[in-house]
């Protein structure tokens, strides 16, 4: 069975209902329920016209669970008869999908469970495997999901830079569970990049690409997070660099900067240097000065910091860093990082500690434990 196929059809055999008169969650219901149907059936006799059978499917789920329901067996449907069997309708809603599942109303975490059913095609289950949260807490995140948008129409503008914004959250996931979604939003933003001629939908493709192709090298064989500077580069994926730089390099080209081709440049410097030496922190740093002129964000200023403690020296870094707020995420860990370039182990020391209490995850509190204890060792000897 093609699984990936399977994905792809999902938001085109949504549409197609709506369009035929199904509610936007009745049709993902529909829809979800023929792709289970697909899945048990399908590797064992895959049928000639895939989307025509997940139509045809989803249709008779829709008009069985409103044939079964009083009160929507009282709503008005536009097809009370089940469609000729042939061939279905060629119109491609997903860029739609993408808009309403990103829908300003919704939750970043709701906007992002909806993608992933809606547009990406994944199952209840996977989702919830993929956050790490039982499976019936996944359903009503999404059961709400869609009722919060059940009155959008569908023909409805809709917002590139949420949407974005919701496959960034996507890719930062990682992996967990039997999905990849650093993979899956790659996929998606693939998608969406071919349906819609935005140099910012290149710019987070690119963002993506050249930050998966590292994956590889960001952790040791026992699982320990590799910082960057220490990584093998000759684990990286070059055939992933060189598509990142080339469709960063077609968004730049429009002159239209915004965050994600700033960040993606970022991120190919670090990609086209062979060593962690060799970095061109000085350019970094004014591809930071841009990021933190379009978004005046605080993590771009902490990175900006870290960027000038490379390029102009620690004590620059540390000047930089004193003008944010303390309790900024990782605020610790750039200072104790600075304070031990700057020669003070002893305050270094200090801070990785405190910082590794503070850290979000496992990965990242275990590498920074390890820090202020190499460091705590070199000082006791």
């Amino acid at each position: 069975m093609d699984e990936a196929l399977l994905r792809t059809l999902t938001p085109t055999v949504i549409g197609i209902l709506v369009r035929r008169g199904a509610d936007f969650a009745a049709a993902e219901d529909a829809v979800q329920e023929a792709l289970i149907e697909a899945v048990r059936g399908w590797p064992d006799d895959q049928p000639r016209d895939p989307k025509g059978w997940l139509v045809t499917v989803a249709w008779r789920k829709f008009l069985d669970a409103v044939r079964a329901d009083s009160s929507r067996r009282q709503r008005e449907v536009r097809v009370e008869e089940e469609p000729v069997p042939g061939p279905v309708e060629d119109v491609d809603d997903t860029l739609q999908l993408y808009f309403l599942c990103a829908h300003p109303s919704l939750t970043p975490a709701s906007a992002v469970a909806l993608t992933l059913r809606a547009v990406g095609g994944l199952t209840t289950r996977q989702i919830a495997q993929a956050y790490l949260v039982p499976e019936a807490t996944m359903a009503q995140r999404i059961s709400r999901a869609k009722r919060t948008v059940s009155g959008v129409r569908f023909n409805q503008h809709g917002d590139v830079a949420t949407v974005l914004r919701v496959l960034y959250l996507v890719f930062n996931e990682g992996y967990s569970g039997d999905v990849d979604l650093a993979a899956e939003a790659i996929r998606l933003t693939r998608q969406l990049a071919a349906k819609t001629n935005h140099e910012e939908v290149a710019g987070l493709l690119a963002l993506m690409l050249l930050h998966h192709a590292r994956r590889p090298a960001r952790t040791g064989p026992d699982g320990r997070l590799v910082p960057l500077a220490e990584q093998d580069r000759g684990r990286w994926n070059t055939r992933l660099i060189a598509e990142g730089v080339d469709v960063l390099q077609t968004a730049l080209a429009r002159d239209r900067l915004g965050e994600f081709q700033a960040q993606a440049a970022i991120a190919a410097l670090h990609a086209d240097a062979p060593t962690a030496e060799e970095t061109d922190w000085v350019q970094i740093v004014e591809w930071y000065d841009e990021l933190v002129r379009l978004t005046d964000s605080p993590v771009a200023r902490l990175n900006r910091a870290v960027a000038i403690g490379e390029a102009d020296g620690p004590r620059a870094g540390l000047a930089a860093l004193a003008e944010l707020d303390p309790a900024l995420p990782r605020h610790t860990a750039v200072a104790a990082y600075l304070h031990e370039r700057d020669g003070d182990p002893v305050t270094a020391a200090r801070l990785y500690a405190e910082a590794a209490r503070a850290a979000p995850n496992l990965p990242e509190r275990d590498h920074l434990t390890r820090q202020a204890a190499r460091l705590n060792a070199r000082l006791r000897g």
